[in-house]
């Protein structure tokens, strides 16, 4: 059996349309990718705001004083980084509140 010229494979007709078709999917799913990436990390950061929040509490209760610094908290060992998952800088507020620098 002799395979003719138009059955030995995809025409460039067929190939740009394949490639259209990839094109606008991505061009869907990329803003999207991007989107959920920044909600998680943000979500990230207030998860780590409230666990050092929670180890400022624990300092008090030990200390009977509220830490000068978040960095009282790095020296005694309570965290290990005062940071958030973006690697933006935590501050501790004048009312023992922890604060994302960001913000």
């Amino acid at each position: 059996m002799n395979k003719t010229r138009e059955q030995l494979g995809f025409t460039m007709i067929e190939m740009m349309v394949v490639l259209l078709i990839i094109t606008v999917l991505l061009l869907i799913a990329v803003p999207n990718l991007m989107k959920n990436n920044e909600i998680a990390q943000s979500k990230g950061c207030e998860a780590t705001v409230k666990l050092i929040q929670s180890q400022v509490g624990a300092y008090e209760v030990e200390h009977l004083q509220t830490p000068e610094s978040l960095d009282d908290l790095k020296e005694e060992e309570y965290v290990d980084r005062i940071v958030c998952p973006d690697n933006s800088p935590l501050t501790l507020g004048d009312d023992g509140k922890v604060e994302h620098a960001a913000e």
